[in-house]
């Protein structure tokens, strides 16, 4: 499957997740639920994966851990907030980077409606050079 093919199942999962049973939960039950419905529908998913982050050819450790990770292709970083801020995007973007995936979706399951809770971040960006 393409990354958009994938992102395609998981928008709608996340929209059946969001009208089954709306928004207010925590993070972690959206998780939960998300990461079996898209297993259930055949894709292999990744939960709180840890991503190193390398420094000079070290590995300085985890850096983080991405929420799930579809196919190894599409990261996911799962919300339940009021509102999505900025530094959230570059949150994802910065784990694309780390995980050398393509796309990510940043879904926000606090939101009122599940369309205006997911945000597409690309990453089209070279990466960092270091001095």
């Amino acid at each position: 499957m393409t990354e958009n093919e994938i992102a395609r199942v998981v928008v709608d999962a996340a929209y059946r997740i969001h009208v089954t049973l709306g928004p207010g939960l925590l993070e972690s039950v959206y998780r939960v639920i998300l990461k079996r419905e898209l297993q259930a529908r055949g894709l292999d998913v990744g939960n709180e994966v840890d991503v190193p982050v390398v420094w000079d050819g070290v590995d300085v450790g985890v850096g983080f851990r991405a929420d799930l990770i579809v196919e190894g292709k599409v990261t996911l970083e799962l919300k339940s907030v009021e509102s999505v801020a900025a530094v959230h995007k570059k949150q994802l973007l910065t784990y694309l980077r780390l995980t050398g995936c393509r796309l990510g979706l940043l879904l926000n399951f606090g939101a009122a409606l599940m369309k205006d809770g997911i945000t597409r971040v690309v990453n089209g960006l070279p990466e960092p050079s270091h001095p």
